[in-house]
């Protein structure tokens, strides 16, 4: 294993919840294995990440009811394919190459499921977007 890919593995946080048993699909196991270690360690980056994405685009994020407000989030990184790429690159630069190399067998279905998961902890953690938040 290379020095980067060590460091990189020490660094994650360990999820004991996200269950791998040998019935999970494999896109299921890099989810829990991978992804998710991955999206908790850069959890602080994605939400300035997007905090910054808000004030790009006039703050209107904050004029919204906190329904509208969800759909938002949606709308951000479903469909702004910059911001989306962004996202993406932000989690994959955190890849082994050998996950990389399984990243890629899979990319789309993979990617689909990055993507569900920061919409789900964006959403979350809303209250962190709060126009008067201390953080």
């Amino acid at each position: 294993m290379s020095e980067r890919s060590h460091s990189l593995l020490q660094m994650r946080p360990q999820i004991l919840q996200a269950s791998i048993v040998n019935l999970t699909s494999s896109d299921q196991h890099f989810q829990n294995e991978t992804l998710r270690p991955i999206l908790k360690f850069q959890n602080v980056l994605l939400l300035a990440v997007f905090k910054n994405y808000i004030g790009k685009h006039k703050n209107r994020f904050y004029e919204l009811p906190l329904e509208k407000r969800m759909i938002y989030i949606e709308n951000a990184v479903q469909k702004d394919i910059k911001f989306r790429n962004s996202l993406k690159g932000i989690i994959i630069g955190q890849f082994t190459v050998a996950e990389y190399e399984r990243y890629i067998l899979s990319s789309s279905a993979l990617n689909k499921r990055m993507m569900g998961m920061v919409i789900a902890r964006l959403k979350d953690q809303i209250q962190y977007f709060e126009e008067n938040a201390l953080v």
